[in-house]
């Protein structure tokens, strides 16, 4: 069972065995506004469910919503001679540091070469904290000083990897708002860097948001996506807490696929996201048998 649906699904469970597995749609929309589900994506399950739906009725919606593109996102092929190259994007404080060591990790575990880009230079701290985490896991790195341009950073970093032979190149970028215009204009200008830099090589973008905001998440990733095309989300933040509806709100109105999900603070902590498992651990939640 997933942990950040457990008291939604323990209350849902216990309405059905009081109203003999039906419930008021009322009571079903709170429970999903809890789940942090997007209002309209509620109303448009709702408006297909009777008045009392049974545990049937509300599953087969659910699987009709719900059910996620499995789709990988491109990746180099396996017999490539260029590095994927991934630029990770988002807000500040959704754990985009964190999360790109958590990625260094995963492909580390999987016997490839990685290079990190401390491409956030607009904090020192951001690459002190990234400096940091290539040192712990002895991988290296490519920084600058701070306020230096970040597609220079970009650029020299996919130069680096392409002279080392690594498998995977991970730049980080300046935590910026979604409604920040020029900031976000230089992330198109980093991305358009990035191919020229490495014109034959796999460039995918990955959005990092923080999977406690609810509504503002789904709203960062549609503006995001507006300024470059995000091939893959992280959801970040989902230990300890009931929500995680947003992963249901991007993947259904956004088509973006969600890759991983970050469930704490440790290197180890990045669970690949299982579209498949996520429907049916969520639709087990919501029917528990009250025998």
């Amino acid at each position: 069972m997933l942990s950040y649906l457990a008291k939604t699904a323990q209350n849902l469970a216990s309405i059905f065995a009081d109203k003999s597995d039906k419930i008021d749609k009322d009571i079903l929309e709170e429970l999903f506004i809890e789940a942090d589900i997007d209002y309209d994506l509620i109303e448009l399950m709702l408006s297909h469910l009777p008045k009392y739906p049974s545990r049937a009725q509300v599953q087969e919606q659910l699987a009709k919503l719900f059910a996620l593109d499995s789709t990988a996102i491109p990746q180099a092929p396996l017999e490539s001679t260029l590095p994927q190259i991934t630029l990770v994007i988002g807000v500040n404080g959704a754990g985009k540091t964190t999360t790109i060591a958590k990625l260094a990790y995963h492909y580390l575990q999987q016997g490839q070469k990685v290079l990190l880009g401390a491409g956030d230079t607009f904090r020192a701290a951001a690459i002190e904290q990234l400096q940091l985490w290539a040192s712990k896991l002895q991988v290296p790195i490519i920084a600058s000083q701070q306020g230096s341009d970040p597609s220079a950073l970009a650029y020299d970093t996919i130069q680096a990897g392409l002279a080392r032979g690594v498998q995977h190149i991970i730049i980080d970028t300046a935590g910026r708002l979604h409604n920040q215009v020029n900031l976000q204009k230089e992330l198109e200008k980093i991305d358009r860097t990035c191919a020229k830099a490495a014109p034959n090589a796999n460039v995918r973008k990955i959005l990092i948001l923080d999977g406690t905001q609810g509504s503002q998440a789904l709203a960062q990733a549609r503006i995001f996506s507006q300024s470059v095309e995000i091939q893959g989300v992280i959801v970040t933040k989902l230990d300890g807490t009931s929500k995680g509806g947003v992963i249901l709100s991007i993947a259904h109105y956004l088509q973006i696929p969600i890759l991983y999900l970050g469930m704490g603070e440790k290197q180890g902590d990045l669970i690949p996201f299982d579209s498949d498992a996520y429907v049916q651990n969520l639709l087990d939640c919501f029917f528990i048998s009250d025998t």
